[in-house]
């Protein structure tokens, strides 16, 4: 005959957050253990990839954790991948140089003008 096993806490439902796993202990006896949730990888906030370095934790658990789990050592460091911090870096300056480029051509021209 199966042995039956109960909750230990006081939640009676089969809800997401009451979850158990049913484990045999020394003595024979089977005990019910609750099962924490599954903790997601952290994602990029621009592409959506999941961020390499960074701990994979529930929520509450990063106040507990140093800043190293947390980050990694690069501008935009625990919410933005390599390749999106990369591209930001190569579009702004290329913005710059843009601006660059037209502020020498406004001067061309006002030298032209000026000579006629």
């Amino acid at each position: 005959m199966a042995q039956r096993v109960t909750y230990r806490r006081r939640n009676p439902y089969n809800t997401r957050s009451n979850k158990i796993k049913v484990v045999k202990t020394p003595g024979g006896k089977l005990v019910a253990q609750h099962v924490k949730k599954q903790a997601s990888r952290p994602k990029c906030g621009d592409c959506g990839d999941a961020l390499q370095g960074i701990s994979t934790l529930r929520p509450r658990q990063y106040a507990q954790v140093s800043k190293t789990h947390k980050t990694v050592q690069r501008a935009y460091g625990g919410s933005r991948c390599a390749n999106c911090v990369k591209e930001r870096v190569v579009r702004a300056f290329l913005i710059e140089e843009q601006k660059i480029v037209k502020r020498v051509l406004k001067d061309q021209q006002a030298k032209e003008a000026g000579k006629k």
